[in-house]
C-alpha cells in the first residue's frame, strides 16, 4: 500500500471518529436541555379526561386526577375511586426516561411530526436488567420538548407516547398525551379490568389480539410545584 493512500485511509477514520463523538456530544446536549426543562417540575397535580380505545374491551370515558413527583413517582385516580398505575416499565411521564442516568444518548437523524422539525435521539440503558430496551425519542429542539417517545420494553413489546403543548409549554408539560400500544404484546394495567361490562376479561380472536391500543389523556389544568407527599403514592 502507498504510504498516501495508508495516510489516508487513517485521515478518514480519524475525521470519522471525530464526527461520531461530535454526534454523541450534540446528543448529550440535546437530552441535558430536555431533562433541565422536565426538571422544573417537582411535582404536579392534573385534572383531566382519560378516552380508552381497545378493540376487545368497553371502557367509558373517564375524569381522571393525573399525580407526579420526581423523579418517577407517578399515579392515575379514576372519577369511580380506581386508581391506574401504568406498570411494566411503562412511562407516560416523561421524566422517569431520564431517572438516574444511566443510559447512553445516540443521535439517530432528524425527520417532521405535525409539521415540526424534530431531532431523533436514541436513549440506550446502560442497566443490563434494565425493563426498558431502547427508547427512541424525538425531540423539537427549539422548545427542548420531546414530541413523540417509542420505548421498545422486555415484557411489554413496543409502545408509543405522543405528546401535544399549548398552555404548559414552558414547564414541557402537555395537554395532551396519547398512548399506542400493541394488543398482542401490551398487558393492560390492572385498574381497567374494573372497566369490563361484565367484569370478566372477555374473550378475543388473534386479529382483535393484534390490533392498536390507545389511551389518550386531555389535561385540563395543573396545580404545579404545590407539594405531594411520598406516602400518597404507597
Amino acid at each position: 500500500m502507498k504510504a498516501g493512500a495508508f495516510a489516508g485511509g487513517w485521515l478518514t477514520v480519524l475525521l470519522t471518529m471525530c464526527l461520531v463523538a461530535g454526534y454523541g456530544q450534540d446528543a448529550d446536549a440535546l437530552v441535558k436541555k430536555v431533562k433541565d426543562k422536565l426538571a422544573t417540575v417537582d411535582n404536579y397535580e392534573a385534572n383531566g379526561v382519560m378516552k380508552t380505545s381497545v378493540p376487545f374491551i368497553k371502557v367509558p370515558e373517564s375524569s381522571i386526577t393525573i399525580y407526579y413527583k420526581k423523579p418517577d413517582k407517578f399515579k392515575i385516580k379514576k372519577q369511580n375511586g380506581v386508581t391506574v398505575v401504568p406498570r411494566g416499565g411503562v412511562n407516560i411521564n416523561l421524566a422517569a426516561l431520564f431517572a438516574g442516568d444511566h443510559y447512553t444518548a445516540v443521535a439517530a437523524g432528524k425527520t417532521v411530526i405535525d409539521n415540526i422539525a424534530v431531532t431523533i435521539i436514541k436513549l440506550l440503558p446502560l442497566d443490563e436488567q434494565s425493563e426498558a430496551v431502547v427508547s427512541t425519542l424525538y425531540i423539537d429542539e427549539k422548545e427542548s420538548l420531546i414530541r413523540k417517545a417509542v420505548t421498545t420494553t422486555r415484557s411489554n413489546g413496543t409502545y408509543e407516547v405522543e405528546m401535544s403543548y399549548g398552555k404548559y409549554t414552558q414547564w414541557a408539560l402537555p395537554d395532551k398525551v396519547a398512548f399506542v400500544f400493541s394488543t398482542k404484546d401490551y398487558k393492560l394495567p390492572k385498574g381497567l379490568a374494573f372497566d369490563y361490562d361484565t367484569g370478566d376479561q372477555p374473550k378475543t380472536t388473534p386479529a382483535e389480539k393484534n390490533q392498536k391500543g390507545r389511551v389518550e389523556i386531555s389535561y385540563n389544568n395543573y396545580q404545579i410545584n404545590k407539594g405531594i407527599p411520598d406516602n400518597f403514592f404507597q
